[in-house]
């Protein structure tokens, strides 16, 4: 059984450069049905590769393959912008080959499975949930099984779209085999332009916190929303296996950790960080992480700093102890402000963003907000507007305000980058103009600028700030003027 994992070109964040890491998703669920004995395995991946759609579908019809798998896992190539060339795709690859199975999961796909195949007739399957049930499909098809019966799985079974049973997530990360990093062209990856060989790390799953508008709501089965909160990760050991890999075999020389809380369980990180130095191994990373997460990490700063972190990334989101309460954050204004304080005594880069587009949110409390965090003084400041995620508060808010079709949603725009919904008070063509003011705002302040290039930051995050700097014009073109950039 030949099974193919594609990913169409697709752009980066403004903010970001250019930007390219191994599709984690692909890495992840490839590693896991070989190990269940699936051997005829490839990726094509025209975004590391750069391949326009007609040269993508022309490789993909000379492999012929019996399955084609799409998908994403990480929001940080451009949010839900990329669905729109995984549709194209699609429904290029089955007009050419009818009788190829196409397999969806990850992002917006798992929690909105019966809605994607109504939808896009190109498609067969959608995997709500993760390695075990993708695996149990495959099998399915190549033994044909019964596909009703596939836990975690919506099928298309002779033109009716049935719900497997929920499937419960695995609880043990441990098991799953290393990321299938050997598929990928390694030597084409690079993050901000110019850190490389670069790949982006995933290394725990869900969430302790339920914050109302969080992205990752939408990669659980829709019937189990709850399923996100259950924080799971793989022990510092099999990180730091993971890690050594990348550094010996591909020469990978930094690492995003894109668990939105790698931090949140300080002794985890300090066995991290104490593996790392006694193998030597100098990859340098960046981490993300709460607020409260950051400060309970404190007394290991130094450590993480020593062991290659540069950059930390957080968000302040609001910048009310009310509104931080509304939107179930699980965090308060004190730790926001410790967290830069503690970053900054360490020498590692900060960047924090700002929310725009709660549904309570007006003009005044949108430049509260910004004086908050110009003042509160991250090195980096990203704004990111409310798009809501399907199985999110957020979503639910949006459906009842009748501010989302979910039929009609224009994947081109739902990129964070762009408004897609008003406020009760506000146009996106206000929220637009009020995000691009807060963006030439903080970075038009002269000292800020000199301070980062003459710190003793890491030269990464200086090149990475200089990378920021370069896109905030194309960033303001998609707030307001609607440029499409994914």
């Amino acid at each position: 059984m030949k099974i193919l994992f594609v990913m169409p070109k697709v752009g980066a964040w403004a903010t970001h450069g250019i930007h390219r890491s191994p599709n984690q998703l692909y890495a992840h669920w490839a590693a896991y049905i070989r190990e269940r004995g699936y051997e005829d395995l490839a990726v094509i991946d025209g975004r590391a590769l750069e391949i326009p759609m007609d040269n993508l579908i022309a490789q993909v019809v000379e492999k012929n393959p019996d399955v084609v798998v799409m998908g994403e896992q990480i929001h940080g190539y451009g949010g839900y912008g990329v669905l729109r060339h995984f549709k194209e795709a699609a429904k290029r690859i089955k007009e050419k080959l009818p009788k190829t199975k196409i397999i969806m999961g990850g992002l917006w796909y798992s929690a909105m499975p019966v809605p994607t195949l109504e939808e896009n007739p190109a498609m067969d399957f959608v995997v709500m949930g993760e390695e075990e049930s993708f695996g149990d499909l495959i099998e399915a098809i190549d033994k044909k099984k019964s596909l009703k019966d596939v836990g975690g799985v919506t099928s298309r079974i002779d033109g009716e779209i049935v719900m497997g049973p929920h499937k419960p997530l695995m609880q043990n990360l441990d098991l799953l085999p290393l990321p299938a990093y050997d598929l990928f062209p390694m030597d084409k990856y690079v993050g901000h332009t110019y850190w490389k060989p670069f790949v982006d790390m995933i290394t725990s799953r869900g969430c302790p916190s339920a914050c109302t508008f969080c992205y990752e709501w939408d990669q659980f089965d829709p019937r189990s929303p709850s399923d996100f909160l259950k924080w799971r990760a793989k022990s510092p050991e099999r990180v730091i296996e993971e890690l050594e890999l990348l550094h010996k075999k591909y020469g990978v020389k930094v690492v995003v950790i894109q668990d939105d809380n790698f931090n949140v369980d300080p002794k985890r990180v300090e066995k991290f960080c104490n593996l790392k130095k006694q193998k030597n191994i100098p990859t340098k990373w960046v981490s993300l992480g709460r607020a409260v997460d950051w400060v309970n990490c404190e007394s290991i700063l130094p450590l993480m700093k020593e062991t290659g972190l540069f950059m930390g990334v957080f968000g302040i989101e609001v910048t009310t102890q009310d509104e931080l309460k509304r939107i179930a954050k699980g965090t308060t204004i004190d730790q926001i402000k410790k967290t830069i304080e503690i970053l900054r005594r360490n020498d590692i880069a900060i960047v924090a963003d700002i929310m725009m587009g709660f549904d309570y949110d007006t003009e005044a409390i949108i430049k509260q907000r910004f004086e908050f965090a110009d003042q509160a003084d991250p090195d980096v400041l990203w704004i990111g507007y409310v798009t809501p995620a399907p199985n999110s508060p957020m979503w639910r808010i949006a459906l009842k305000k009748k501010w989302v079709d979910p039929k009609a949603v224009d994947f081109s725009t739902w990129d964070f980058l762009h408004p897609v919904i008003p406020t009760d008070h506000l146009s996106t063509e206000e929220l637009g103009r009020l995000g691009s003011w807060c963006m030439r705002e903080f970075f038009s302040k002269p000292g800020r600028i000199n301070r980062i290039m003459e710190s003793n930051f890491d030269p990464l995050a200086k090149l990475c700030f200089q990378d920021v700097m370069a896109g905030v014009g194309k960033w303001e073109a998609a707030a307001t003027k609607g440029e499409v950039q994914i």
